[in-house]
């Protein structure tokens, strides 16, 4: 009887995918995969290890997994950056995970359950190497999403040492995919009926440098919009000082790349743009925002800020509280500093109360929320071409994404219409509500708009 196989991708867009290979892997490895945890012979939790929140979630994910030990679950994995950071603690800690697959152990995963069940003794098994070829990307993943977009990743680890990220010594340095590799893929998903393909990278600016000695985002933008059946681009995660007037070029006259930027810009004051190992200062970032959105007519950006970085006193504050008043960012997140061992700021001082980091991220949030207020109303009445990605679970509205929004991240649109629509289809929908975050519309036939 085949084994039912069940993961659960906690995380970044970039973690779904290593899921959705692992899920290929074993599709591929005639193991049955349900999406019913409670149902699952061999439970596989692919962890984030970021952030003090995110080690939070995962482990208490694994727990909650774990009571699954008792029904129907036989083998529990605990995969990705949490496990690849700390493995032995992990089967220390937790007597009921039987499986330990870092990162650099995605290509393994069929083998690892293998083996596990040709053991007789049942010993707990820790499957880690120091990096992983960034060849095991071109494995058939098995899509997850099914609302016509998928995230494509370009490359796998990172060559930028900022001194708050564990991402570097999780991952490994910076290793790009070969771009006929890339392309093929995209092809594949256009055959599948995919949409929109979302380019998701730790830094997709840099593409191609170490292989090819110099940059190719532009290059590599251009083939995937020849490919016929794609209709969207988007980029995920563009570095200020890595953008460059080519890639500004293909953004603002490729008409199949959105225009939208998600730009990790983190502070605005030089200071603390120092001491976290930003390449970057604010007069640069304030340039290419001017620059962005001068080129650029309608972009939108997004952006994700830190507060209470070891270091950072009122004046800093008031410099980062200041330029997000100026620059009114379309979308932004603000973390609060997490301090993680084995990193340069770990030991930086004066490190910040967490009172203190609460309250500048409750200023700051409050500010932006005031930000995106304005910005909705001002898309009242327009109408956007929207991307149908599901109905509401009161089955009165579908919903879905304009070019402005990104998957899980950002807001949605809900929107009635007077006909069926299938999911993973394009409609035009007039603007007609703002709800918070999110805004309420309707579908209007072509001439009515």
């Amino acid at each position: 009887m085949k084994k039912k196989v069940g993961i659960i991708s906690l995380g970044c867009p970039k973690n779904l995918v290593d899921s959705e290979i692992m899920l290929g892997l074993l599709k591929k490895n005639e193991f049955e995969i349900t999406s019913d945890s409670e149902k699952a012979n061999i439970i596989i939790i692919n962890t984030c290890g970021f952030i003090e929140s995110a080690k939070e979630e995962s482990i208490n994910t694994i727990l909650e997994m774990a009571s699954h030990k008792s029904k129907n679950c036989e083998m529990l994995i605990v995969a990705g950056c949490l496990a690849q950071r700390y493995k032995d603690e992990i089967i220390k800690e937790i007597p009921e995970v039987d499986a330990v697959v870092g990162v650099s152990g995605y290509d393994e995963i069929a083998k690892v359950i293998n083996r596990f069940y040709s053991n007789e003794n049942k010993e707990k098994a820790v499957f880690h190497k120091d990096t992983l070829s960034v060849e095991y990307l071109n494995n058939e993943r098995l899509l997850s999403t099914h609302r016509g977009y998928a995230y494509l990743k370009i490359s796998e680890g990172c060559d930028n040492r900022c001194t708050y990220c564990a991402i570097p010594y999780i991952r490994g340095p910076y290793r790009s995919r070969k771009m006929e590799d890339i392309v093929s893929e995209a092809e594949s998903l256009a055959q599948k009926g995919i949409k929109e393909v979302i380019l998701v990278a730790q830094d997709v600016t840099v593409y191609g440098r170490d292989i090819y000695g110099q940059k190719k985002i532009g290059e590599l933008l251009r083939q995937i919009s020849s490919i016929e059946g794609i209709e969207w681009i988007r980029l995920l995660y563009t570095y200020p000082e890595e953008i460059d007037e080519e890639l500004i070029n293909e953004i603002a006259n490729n008409r199949k790349i959105v225009k939208y930027l998600d730009i990790p810009i983190q502070h605005a004051s030089d200071k603390i743009l120092k001491l976290m190992g930003r390449r970057s200062t604010g007069e640069g970032v304030r340039n290419i925002l001017d620059k962005l959105r001068s080129e650029v007519p309608g972009i939108v950006l997004r952006t994700s800020l830190i507060v209470g970085f070891p270091g950072e006193d009122d004046k800093d504050f008031k410099i980062l509280y200041d330029f997000v008043r100026k620059y009114e960012f379309d979308r932004l997140g603000v973390f609060t500093y997490s301090r993680e061992e084995g990193t340069p700021a770990y030991d930086l001082k004066p490190q910040i109360k967490k009172s203190v980091k609460e309250s500048r991220r409750s200023d700051i949030m409050q500010l932006q929320k005031e930000i995106v207020q304005r910005k909705n109303e001002s898309r009242l009445n327009e109408v956007y071409k929207t991307l149908v990605e599901g109905v509401s679970e009161d089955g009165i509205f579908y919903y879905g994404r304009t070019y402005a929004e990104a998957p899980d991240i950002d807001g949605s649109i809900y929107f009635t219409s007077t006909e069926p629509l299938k999911f993973g289809e394009f409609v035009s929908v007039r603007i007609l509500n703002v709800d918070d975050y999110d805004l309420i519309g309707e579908v209007i036939n072509e001439s009515s708009k």
